[in-house]
């Protein structure tokens, strides 16, 4: 019987250089798994400890959560390893649903990441960056908000120019940065197994004792351990863009999300060999704390790292989630000019500044923080939605070509999983989470007005014309050509 016909954005898979203006296939093995990890491990593994810790209530509890945490996120991946390679579109959640689901729930995965996840996500690592930056020089008090967040500005501001400007700068500072994190952990780990090795193993007696014995706050802790671990479906996102993806992204899954899982575990041991569980839960910064107790002179690298980590996590959100508005307003439920491509440069230009924009206004609200807690619960459901498409399309179209297949097992117990994060909060933040819900339910009549009513008077269609003649004109921009590969 023959293969299925579904759109999967790919055809030859070519790395032959073309005239055509497109975004190239510059992505190789290594860069897939420096965005994989880069953005993975940001801020999240030097504060999530504590709070792992404050809801397992013990040693032995918090590492138990860590390491579920990282098999289920490496679960996740393989799934999200099968999609990029059935759909190897870019784009990510948002081709993956609109392929399995239509248009609206594409559409109202689009709405959900530009209203607030993207511009938000970006604003709060920014002042992260910031945070850690200006802190040295206030020593005794906390930095001025107008100095925080004009820096974080600032860095959200160079790193678009970056990105706009190469793909490959965006890649090299990527992969400089990554590294620079990982060195970081490395430094934590090695002396606190040195300080195993001599004897400060205090902590890891009796490690389970006043364990919780309450569901719900291992359902907390879970939560918070996965905050250190979100980012492992961003490549995704710029599969297009990736040399030989039916190779290179199972193979960048399946080396970055073990990788960072064992370097999680070892850093967390090394955190409880120096500091008590007590000590971890008065800290704010664990691994600030950790470096200002056995690195002396030396402390201030801890925290140094740190702002370098959260600066690499920036570029690789910014390098990828770009893409979304890209794939969007090349699917036709966006401004056409966002999807176009610089004519010297080859990249996505007009997203990628829509995206620093969005960001920069975040930036003004006092509000930020707040807003991603009421979407924390729409992003599993994002995710959950994607998986369950890919079972739907098992069965809609079973012959279309998979190059990666996994046992049913693997998406039904990720489902599963998904479907606990979903509820809980429902329960325990129902405010919160009916306006998540109520702001992804918005996109409806703007859905409607703006993607479904295709008669639009022919006024509106000459001022959007217009619009797009002399963005193109100002920023030397083009509509893709040739294929999608």
């Amino acid at each position: 019987m023959p293969a299925e016909k579904v759109d999967t954005g790919t055809g030859s898979d070519s790395t032959s250089q073309s005239s055509d203006i497109k975004l190239k296939k510059q992505l190789t093995l290594f860069n897939g798994v420096t965005i994989i990890v880069g953005i993975i491990v940001g801020s999240g593994i030097f504060v999530s400890p504590k709070g792992v810790l404050m809801e397992a209530g013990s040693v032995g509890g918090s590492l138990v959560v860590w390491g579920v945490c990282g098999a289920f996120s490496l679960i996740g991946a393989l799934c999200y390893a099968e999609l990029g390679t059935t759909i190897s579109k870019s784009g990510g959640d948002y081709a993956y649903i609109k392929e399995a689901f239509g248009p609206l729930p594409g559409f109202l995965y689009l709405w959900a990441m530009i209203l607030i996840i993207i511009p938000s996500s970006n604003a709060i690592t920014a002042l992260t960056f910031a945070n850690y930056v200006v802190q040295p020089i206030f020593p005794d008090c906390s930095p001025p908000d107008s100095a925080v967040r004009l820096l974080a500005a600032v860095c959200i501001c160079m790193l678009t120019a970056i990105n706009c400007a190469n793909v490959k700068w965006a890649t090299r500072l990527q992969d400089g940065f990554t590294v620079t994190k990982i060195i970081a952990l490395l430094i934590v780990i090695i002396t606190g197994f040195i300080l195993l090795g001599m004897g400060s193993s205090q902590n890891f007696e009796n490690s389970f004792e006043n364990s919780s014995k309450d569901p719900g706050s291992y359902a907390i802790a879970f939560y918070s351990g996965l905050y250190a671990y979100a980012g492992w479906n961003y490549l995704n996102f710029v599969t297009e863009e990736l040399k030989d993806p039916y190779k290179n992204l199972p193979r960048a899954i399946m080396i970055s999300i073990p990788m960072v899982t064992i370097i999680y575990l070892l850093a967390n041991v090394a955190y409880f060999v120096v500091l008590t569980p007590n000590d971890m839960l008065a800290s704010n910064a664990v691994a600030v704390t950790f470096g200002n107790r056995v690195l002396g002179a030396m402390a201030w690298i801890i925290p140094f790292f740190v702002a370098c980590s959260t600066f690499g996590g920036l570029n690789g959100c910014i390098f990828s989630t770009s893409r979304i508005f890209f794939v969007g307003a090349r699917e036709g439920q966006m401004p056409d000019a966002i999807a176009m491509i610089s004519v010297n440069r080859f990249t996505p230009m007009p997203s990628l500044a829509l995206q620093c924009i969005l960001s920069l206004v975040m930036l003004c609200t006092s509000d930020v923080f707040l807003l991603i807690n009421y979407m924390t619960f729409i992003e599993a459901a994002s995710v959950a939605a994607s998986v369950g498409g890919l079972l739907y399309l098992r069965f809609k179209s079973p012959n279309i070509h998979r190059p990666i297949k996994f046992p049913l097992i693997v998406p039904i117990t990720f489902l599963i999983i998904c479907a606990f994060l979903i509820v809980m909060p429902l329960f325990e933040k129902p405010v919160e989470c009916l306006i998540g819900i109520g702001i992804v339910a918005s996109g409806i009549p703007v859905y409607i007005i703006f993607i479904a009513w295709h008669k639009k008077p022919k006024a509106v269609a000459n001022f959007s014309a217009n619009v797009t003649t002399k963005l193109q004109k100002m920023l030397m921009v083009v509509k893709q050509e040739g294929k999608i590969e």
